[in-house]
């Protein structure tokens, strides 16, 4: 693997011209098939193998004339306090209102008269309607939303309160600030620790445009695909993150081997060699736990998983061919301050009077910030594990109380039109009214259908959480029929769930008495089993992700300990970030802080999302760090001060690129959207968690204790493992430049 990416390095570092060309074509081409692409990302949720999923199959086919996939809003409408909506005037002005809804589009199908369907709450104050588009809400135009909204300001300038809530309003407008602001600390963080405008604006410059052509690419593909809105927020996410990392370690994996006394064109390939080759399998392992994802059988978690997998290996790949492609044109600025040229002759002097000033945790008299840490560490390695390890238990306490759902309008800040439809809802119909359950009665013969179906309705009826039961409405055939349950409860709560739980068992008992089937759905029977489903994939999900990148780690530091050891960090630190989710979006600490309006059950995509992201991003410090560990043991050095000297080579860049991960990550805190807002604090907490207490503290700990043990493998495992050879072992034999004089300094293991 080395001297395959060393040529790589070599061949783009000589033809930087044709390499920059390629990628600024590829970029194009994404681009403009994004720009001519039909149709925009889809808000679109299956559950395929769920009741509620084949719920909703069959009335797809049995109920041909409903529009299922065709956008809709559901419009409520409320009198001035003190008079009645029932009255003569405001009724006028709502009719009137929901006339000019009807008209605010050609796509409009139908809109609901509340005062004949018997949509009007019991005081007389306020109606809802329904507003169904024969176009699907991602066919919606801005014309179209506009005029929407134009209606409904018209109707409250008539004095009455009017609020929306459903997929035909517009989606929000996430801005963009809070996401430059990471972007820009990251410049920052990169500047400080490269030290040249160049060397910390090559991470930046990759980033964006693998960032650019992975996203385009998803807009591209979003209609063909259908994919969900979500899949190009976490792509970016991702693909800023990795990317501004990856060429982070290449770019300073450079900058050391030139302070080596290598040339520049020797240098990038080296460095693609042997940090290229650490980014190769840090993004291999990304992208297991990413494509891993497809376990849990959820289409748009596949479709997120794998655009999010996509924007890693463009990542990867322009981190080992435009990132050296780009050293040469500045070979000589990419190298920061002089003190950095400096390096080598500091290695060599270190290393000429190593066995005068290194102790037994192989220190020497000026060492490096990360390498008096890793000594700090060496001296109780016992105690620090232990430490390290009870801090992030307690951190991850809080997720044992973890709960899942979907979220709803009532989650929504109380600003927008969604929160305030909601609420008007619960207050004068109940809470019930923003969480219906739909119930599907099937059989082949009309006459028992009809009979099974009125005696649900009864008994349905009966039960205590339970205000409503509409009428059964019957496809034009007879034998399927729809029952529309009203809840007391509000959608999210736990006598909701009970309820649908009782009905379901009611209707498996009516099907095994009488062969009629019966099935619960609605968004309240989607939201449990969402819920279901994912805590059955969730184990499933973590053997074969774990199983997968321990045998890849394997293969990387040809040791079974280390990557079962990185296995065991990485739980530790997903569980600490699941806790500190739930204590600051569910039971609201500090919620003011991460601007929080609403605090609620957490979105049930985000702790499998988060499994999966941060796996893969634990296994990128485990291989940038153990790595240069690694490479200090294979050349000579004992356990202990192959330790010390891994973390003199690189604890300063993987602090910085940690840092970086979590400013990008904490960006997207801003967003709008639940599910990203969630996400980007878990993963900022994440990585702050595993990079300085799992990687930079537990790791070290851990392999003190283990000594040699840590690096065995049994002997017919390590004849059956081909050598990748991650450490450049084959690069450092042949050393074809590398003046006489500097060639010490390749020495780790202290001696002459």
């Amino acid at each position: 693997m080395a001297t395959f990416l060393h040529r790589i390095g070599r061949a783009a570092f000589q033809r930087r011209r044709l390499v920059l060309f390629l990628w600024v074509l590829v970029l194009g081409a994404m681009g403009a098939a994004a720009a001519n692409s039909s149709g925009g990302a889809s808000s679109a949720f299956t559950l395929p193998g769920t009741e509620a999923q084949r719920a909703n199959d069959l009335l797809g086919d049995k109920f041909p004339a409903a529009n299922a996939e065709g956008a809709t809003a559901r419009v409520v409408l409320r009198a001035p306090d003190g008079e009645k909506i029932t009255g003569s005037r405001y009724r006028a002005e709502a009719t009137a209102t929901l006339k000019d809804l009807k008209g605010s589009s050609s796509r409009v199908a139908s809109v609901s008269d509340p005062f004949t369907g018997g949509a009007v709450s019991k005081d007389g104050t306020t109606v809802y309607a329904q507003v169904v588009y024969r176009a699907a809400p991602a066919d919606l135009t801005d014309r179209d939303h506009e005029r929407f909204d134009a209606a409904l300001a018209d109707g409250r300038g008539t004095g009455l309160t009017v609020e929306a809530s459903g997929s035909a309003l517009a989606p929000a407008k996430s801005g963009s600030s809070a996401e430059a602001i990471g972007f820009a600390l990251a410049a920052v963080i990169l500047l400080l620790t490269l030290g040249s405008l160049v060397a910390a604006g090559l991470p930046l410059l990759t980033a964006v445009l693998g960032v650019g052509v992975s996203a385009s690419a998803i807009t591209a593909l979003s209609a063909v695909f259908d994919l969900n809105s979500s899949t190009s927020a976490l792509a970016t996410m991702l693909g800023i993150a990795v990317g501004i990392d990856y060429a982070l370690f290449i770019v300073s994996r450079y900058r050391a081997e030139r302070a080596a006394g290598f040339d520049a064109r020797e240098a990038a390939g080296r460095a693609n060699g042997t940090a290229g080759s650490a980014v190769v399998f840090a993004g291999l392992t990304v992208m297991i736990a990413l494509v891993g994802l497809a376990v849990v059988d959820l289409p748009v978690l596949t479709a997120m998983g794998i655009a999010a997998a996509g924007a890693v290996a463009i990542a990867v790949l322009i981190a080992i061919t435009l990132v050296p492609a780009l050293l040469g044109f500045a070979p000589e600025r990419s190298r920061g301050r002089a003190r950095d040229r400096a390096v080598a002759a500091t290695a060599a002097g270190a290393r000429d009077t190593a066995d005068s000033h290194t102790d037994r945790t192989g220190r020497t008299g000026k060492a490096a910030l990360g390498e008096r840490w890793a000594a700090l560490i060496l001296r109780r390695p016992a105690r620090v594990l232990l430490a390290a390890a009870a801090a992030l238990i307690v951190i991850a306490l809080p997720a044992t109380k973890l709960e899942l759902g979907l979220p709803d309008d009532s989650t929504q800040p109380t600003s927008t039109t969604q929160r305030k439809a909601y609420d008007m809802l619960s207050a004068s119909f109940g809470a019930g009214f923003n969480g219906p359950l739909t119930v599907v009665v099937t059989d082949e013969d009309a006459a028992t259908a009809r009979k099974a179906a009125a005696e649900l309705r009864a008994t349905i009826g009966t039960f205590d959480d339970v205000a409503v039961v509409a009428p059964a409405v019957f496809n034009p055939a007879g034998d399927t029929a729809i029952l529309s349950v009203i809840p007391r409860s509000a959608p999210s709560s736990d006598a909701t769930k009970d309820l649908v739980g009782d009905i379901r068992a009611l209707a498996a008992e009516t099907h095994r008495t009488t062969g009629v089937q019966g099935m619960v759905t609605g968004t309240t029977a989607l939201n449990i089993d969402v819920s279901d489903k994912f805590s059955a994939a969730l184990v499933p999900y973590l053997l074969v992700v774990v199983g997968l990148a321990v045998l890849v780690l394997t293969l990387v530091f040809r040791s079974v300990l280390v990557p079962v050891k990185a296995a065991l960090g990485f739980l530790l630190s997903v569980l600490a970030s699941l806790g500190a989710v739930v204590a600051v979006f569910q039971w609201g600490w500090l919620k003011g802080l991460f601007g929080i309006e609403q605090t609620g059950p957490i979105m049930s995509l985000m702790p499998i999302l988060t499994v999966g992201i941060v796996f893969g991003l634990a296994m990128d410090y485990q291989v940038f760090l153990v790595t240069r560990i690694r490479e200090a043991y294979v050349h000579g050095a004992d356990p202990r001060r192959a330790v010390t000297l891994g973390f003199r080579h690189s604890a300063k860049v993987i602090t910085a690129a940690a840092v970086i991960m979590i400013c990008v990550f904490a960006g997207f805190i801003g967003s709008t959207e639940p599910v990203i807002k969630a996400l980007g604090f878990g993963l900022a907490v994440a990585v702050a968690f595993d990079a300085f207490l799992v990687r930079m503290t537990i790791v070290p700990a851990a392999l003190a204790l283990l000594g040699r043990r840590a690096w065995s493998l049994p002997g017919w495992l390590d004849r059956a493992l081909p050598d990748v050879d991650i450490e450049g072992e084959k690069l450092t034999a042949r050393a074809p430049d590398l003046p006489q004089q500097a060639a010490p300094a390749r020495d780790f293991s202290g001696h002459p």
